[in-house]
């Protein structure tokens, strides 16, 4: 199974004056420890709401210094159960974005594209010639490859020497 993790980051931010300064620092903080280790993570702006449903900017300041909600999506393969997923994406950004409270705001689960495709060739779509004539012209171009490879690549002990 694998999923799509979205994990709400409350990322502190100084010496700002406005609230879009705020956004755009703290997404480059954000970046900047996340980089290169975890690169496919989303970084995207957080939701704030009132309890009355009113919608707020996803930055509050006071006295210069700012509170930002940023959205880390995280996609996670090969899990057992959602919260397998949940505990992964935690541990690998928390890693990452030291004294930065985290929590898991949702879990999707997803199919793998190259599932489907793998999924679609089992079922008997394509036609059994023009299968058989792939497989001809593949083997013989891996082995003209094959033979390629011994004349280009050095044998193992005549680098050593």
């Amino acid at each position: 199974m694998h999923c799509r993790v979205v994990v709400e980051a409350a990322v502190p931010v100084f010496d700002v004056e406005t609230e879009d300064e705020a956004i755009r620092i703290a997404i480059s903080k954000t970046g900047e420890m996340l980089n290169p280790d975890l690169n496919y993570v989303e970084i995207n702006m957080g939701e704030r709401t009132t309890p009355s449903g009113e919608e707020l900017p996803p930055a509050f300041i006071a006295a210069d210094e700012a509170l930002v909600a940023l959205e880390l999506e995280m996609s996670v393969f090969n899990v057992e159960r959602e919260e397998h997923a949940s505990r992964i994406a935690r541990k690998e950004i928390g890693q990452r974005l030291e004294n930065i409270p985290l929590e898991v705001i949702s879990i999707e689960e997803f199919e793998d594209e190259d599932e489907d495709d793998d999924e679609s060739a089992d079922d008997g779509t394509e036609s059994t010639d023009e299968t058989e004539t792939d497989d001809e012209s593949s083997e013989t171009g891996s082995e003209a490859t094959d033979d390629d490879d011994d004349e280009i690549l050095p044998e193992f002990e005549d680098l050593v020497e």
